[in-house]
C-alpha cells in the first residue's frame, strides 16, 4: 500500500506508536446499552479526508445506527492492516492494492465499501509541466512503497523509466530549489503548501487518467463480518451519510478533527473540503455514494498482473463485496 508517510499535516512525521498502543488496548467489539461497539482505524492522523468519519461521530449519526463507534488515527508507524487481522480494529480504512495483496498471503479480509470514487494520490510539477506525460526525462520524487502502486502504472502508460524515480524525502524545500523536479502528493497537501510559499504547481490526480483503485475504502475480517452483518451495513450507511453531510457543512466534524489533530491547519481543511466538493469525491460520474463496480478491482488486478506485482492465480473477487452497500 501506498502509505501517506507525512505529518500532522503529512510534512512533519510524528511516530504512531502512541496510537497503536492506544489502539491496541481498546476493547473488542461486544453489545453494551444496546449499541455495537466498533472501533474504526483510520489510515493517517485525523484530516479533512477523514472527514466524513469524524462528521458521523459529531452528529450522532452511528449512535442513531445502534453503533457506538470509537474513532482511532493511523500513522506512520501503524500497521491497520495488522490491527485489523489481529483483532485490534473491527474496521479500517484500506487501499485496493493493499487488500488483493493481503488476499494473496491468505489473509481473510473483505472490502465493504469505497468512500471515494478515485484514488487521492497524483503528482505536483511546476506550472511548465501541462501533462503527465510531459513529465517523461524528468526527476520524480517517489515514497519507496510507490515503486509497487502507481509507479509500475507510470512507466506502463507514459513510458517513465525507473532512472526518474528520486527519493521523496516528504520535504517540499527540494521541489521549491529546483525546478525541474515533480514530486507524488494529495491534491489537498503539497498544492496547498506550494501555495503557501508562493510557488506556481500544477497537480496531476491519477484518477483523473484512469488509474483504477478506489479511495478511502472501509475494509473488514470475514469472520467480524460474519458475526455482525447488520452492524456493518449500519456503518457503511452512516458513514456516507457523514460523508454527505460534511461536504455541506464540515464544522461539526472539524471540531473532532482538531481535537484529535490540532495542529491541522485551519486553512488546510477548508482548502481540501473544497478541493473534494469540486471533485465530486464521492459520486464522480454520477455513481452513487460509497459503490463499488468488479470491473474496477478488476481493472486494479489486471495492472497488478500486468506490472508483475500479483499473481494471475489470485483469487482477487474476494477482495471485495458488495453485499453491505
Amino acid at each position: 500500500m501506498t502509505m501517506k508517510i507525512q505529518g500532522l499535516t503529512r510534512r512533519n512525521t510524528l511516530s504512531g506508536l502512541a496510537g497503536a498502543a492506544a489502539l491496541a488496548a481498546t476493547p473488542r467489539t461486544a453489545k453494551a446499552a444496546g449499541l455495537t461497539k466498533i472501533t474504526f482505524l483510520t489510515s493517517w492522523f485525523a484530516e479533512a479526508e477523514h472527514g466524513g468519519f469524524y462528521q458521523a461521530k459529531a452528529l450522532g449519526l452511528y449512535e442513531k445506527a445502534g453503533l457506538d463507534v470509537t474513532i482511532k488515527m493511523g500513522g506512520p508507524q501503524v500497521n491497520g492492516m495488522q490491527l485489523l487481522t489481529g483483532g485490534a480494529a473491527d474496521i479500517i480504512v484500506g487501499y485496493d492494492i493493499q487488500v488483493l495483496n493481503s488476499i494473496a498471503q491468505g489473509l481473510p479480509v473483505t472490502t465493504i465499501a469505497a468512500c471515494f470514487q478515485f484514488d487521492l494520490q497524483g503528482i505536483m510539477t511546476h506550472a511548465d509541466i501541462k501533462s503527465l506525460a510531459d513529465l517523461k526525462g524528468h526527476k520524480v520524487l517517489i515514497a519507496t512503497s510507490s515503486h509497487s502502486t502507481f509507479w509500475p502504472w507510470l512507466k506502463k502508460k507514459y513510458g517513465y523509466t525507473d532512472d526518474m524515480a528520486g527519493v521523496d524525502t516528504f520535504n517540499l524545500q527540494p521541489f521549491l530549489v529546483d525546478k525541474t523536479l515533480a514530486m507524488q502528493g494529495y491534491p489537498a497537501s503539497e498544492p496547498y503548501e506550494a501555495a503557501e510559499a508562493k510557488e506556481p504547481a500544477n497537480f496531476f490526480l491519477f484518477g483523473d487518467y484512469g488509474y483504477p483503485p478506489y479511495g478511502t475504502t472501509l475494509v473488514s475480517t470475514n469472520k467480524w463480518l460474519d458475526a455482525n452483518p447488520d452492524a456493518a451495513k449500519a456503518f457503511v450507511k452512516a458513514t456516507m451519510e457523514g460523508w454527505v453531510s460534511y461536504l455541506k457543512d464540515p464544522a461539526p466534524g472539524n471540531k473532532l478533527i482538531k481535537i484529535d489533530n490540532p495542529k491541522m491547519p485551519d486553512g488546510q481543511i477548508a482548502y481540501s473540503v473544497a478541493w473534494m466538493v469540486k471533485n465530486h469525491v464521492l459520486d464522480k460520474d454520477g455513481v452513487k455514494i460509497g459503490s463499488m463496480t468488479e470491473a474496477r478491482w478488476k481493472g486494479t488486478r489486471d495492472f497488478l498482473v500486468e506490472a508483475g506485482l500479483l499473481k494471475a492465480d489470485v483469487p482477487w473477487q474476494k477482495a471485495f463485496t458488495l453485499k453491505y452497500l
